[in-house]
């Protein structure tokens, strides 16, 4: 068995902490030769706030897709990553990035972790809910509160 990791998904959620979670992912996908695929899931608005959304959110959920699109785009430029491992998704946030880990074949899956306390630990984290479902490493990048 190598010890490099050949396929790396990186999923990250927009924020400045985006571009830390990508370069530990590019540095450790570059070490090896490997392919790093960028990953960025949009939750169903009728998931994130319940099912009685008393709307049509179809327009609006096609606008936060595409500006989804457009933040991971610009990541994906700036560290050369190709279009064809380039994903936006919608669905639920763990199981979204362990699907499509399963569907790459990736060997670790990277993703940003914060030092949560009171409530919010309580309340888990999505790096909390990757691991025990992932079939493959996963590599929680902690990030310092605040960015």
């Amino acid at each position: 068995m190598s010890d490099t990791y050949k396929d790396v998904l990186v999923a990250i959620d927009g924020s400045e902490e985006s571009r830390h979670i990508l370069s530990r992912a590019a540095s450790i996908a570059c070490s090896g030769g490997g392919r790093l695929h960028l990953l960025h899931v949009i939750e169903p608005l009728a998931l994130a706030y319940g099912a009685d959304v008393p709307i049509d959110v179809t327009e609006l959920q096609g606008s936060l897709m595409e500006q989804a699109r457009e933040n991971v785009n610009r990541y994906a430029d700036a560290f050369s990553i190709p279009a064809e491992r380039v994903h936006v998704e919608l669905g639920s946030i763990e199981k979204t990035i362990q699907d499509k880990a399963d569907v790459l074949c990736a060997d670790l899956i990277v993703i940003g972790s914060h030092t949560r306390t009171g409530l919010a630990l309580l309340l888990g984290s999505t790096a909390r809910g990757v691991v025990p479902g992932a079939h493959c490493d996963v590599l929680a990048v902690k990030l310092r509160r605040g960015g």
